[in-house]
């Protein structure tokens, strides 16, 4: 089987290994698609020892599979079947979370249990789509954090997909109405078409235009836009500054986006705002179960989402693509012939 291994910055190759052996408790995968995610692009352009990922190994971890082998004492399961590898336990070892293999053609799922290391994927979900469910379980586990009512409002800094699946979330859990901010002009047409309100922060006054859009109510140290919620799905320090210039009293931040750099808070505007700052990082199996019905209600054209699709010999081309905001939105390796 070919497998894209990564070598360090800058150096991913291409190899050919055996195909691995399926025994009684394992199941044996094919992917269809895999995509690419932000841990793989900082692999590549910095180095992958912060997010886990090591010279020498396969890499890759949002996908979505077929079951071509099953092992006798596996249950639930059926060759032929969609799944979707949960990472943190595909491999029963939560270390290689960002190397299941999802840039590989095949993946062996050890010990393989329905439910904890692999989800069917319905009918009712494109296998396009179904590539997404990986990011959208991040963006979601972050919505749920903010803990959403019906009737609330939201912003969230980022139109990539955790970005744009927090938003979806958000409206899933009632939120009434949601704007996603962002410096591409490409990736907010594209959320525009899914039903957002949206602005360019880089060229437009968010403070400003979340006004208009939300309306306004009396703040510290002035008047701020009547929004609940705020999601950072950037992680730049500019979105905490904007934030804090916006926030409304008893408002909420959800940060799930990386900082690699320590950030600026005036606990002053914190304390008399009565805000609140959370951390969301990763993801849970309820949120696997949130974002299949969000993708199953075929409420949201997620496939406009992918906007590029590579084979896995043009995987350098493909991360190169994924890192360029004003082209390109999600980028999936496709393995089908």
């Amino acid at each position: 089987m070919k497998a894209a291994i990564y070598n360090g910055i800058k150096n991913v190759t291409v190899k050919e290994l055996a195909v691995p052996v399926c025994k009684e408790n394992d199941i044996l995968v094919k992917n269809l698609f895999s995509c690419i995610c932000g841990s793989d692009l900082n692999a590549y352009y910095y180095g992958g020892d912060s997010v886990r990922i090591f010279k020498g190994q396969e890499f890759g971890h949002e996908m979505v599979s077929e079951v071509i082998e099953v092992g006798s004492k596996v249950k639930d399961i059926a060759i032929g079947q969609r799944v979707y590898p949960y990472p943190l336990e595909a491999k029963n070892d939560r270390s290689r979370a960002a190397t299941v293999g999802g840039f590989s053609e095949y993946v062996l799922i050890p010990d393989c249990e329905v439910g904890r290391s692999v989800y069917p994927v319905s009918d009712k979900i494109s296998t396009k789509t179904a590539a997404l469910i990986e990011p959208f379980t991040v963006g979601t586990c972050a919505a749920r954090k903010a803990n959403p009512r019906p009737g609330q409002t939201a912003v969230v800094f980022g139109a990539g997909a955790i970005g744009v699946s927090a938003a979806a979330a958000l409206k899933y859990f009632g939120v009434e109405k949601v704007m996603i901010a962002d410096l591409s002009d490409f990736r907010l047409e594209i959320v525009r078409n899914l039903g957002f309100e949206i602005c360019n922060s880089k060229k437009d006054d968010i403070k400003r235009e979340a006004k208009a859009v939300f309306g306004q109510v009396p703040g510290y140290p002035s008047s701020c836009a009547d929004v609940d919620i705020y999601i950072d799905a950037v992680g730049a320090g500019a979105v905490i500054e904007q934030w804090q210039d916006m926030a409304k009293y008893g408002s909420k931040l959800v940060v799930v986006g990386v900082h690699h750099k320590p950030v600026s808070v005036d606990f002053m505007r914190v304390t008399y705002n009565d805000a609140l700052i959370l951390g969301s990082g990763g993801y849970h199996p309820q949120d696997v179960l949130t974002v299949l019905e969000i993708m199953e209600s075929g409420n949201l054209n997620l496939e406009s989402l992918i906007t590029h699709e590579f084979r896995l010999e043009n995987i350098i081309e493909a991360i190169e693509t994924a890192n360029k905001a004003d082209e390109a939105l999600k980028v999936v390796i496709r393995y089908d012939k």
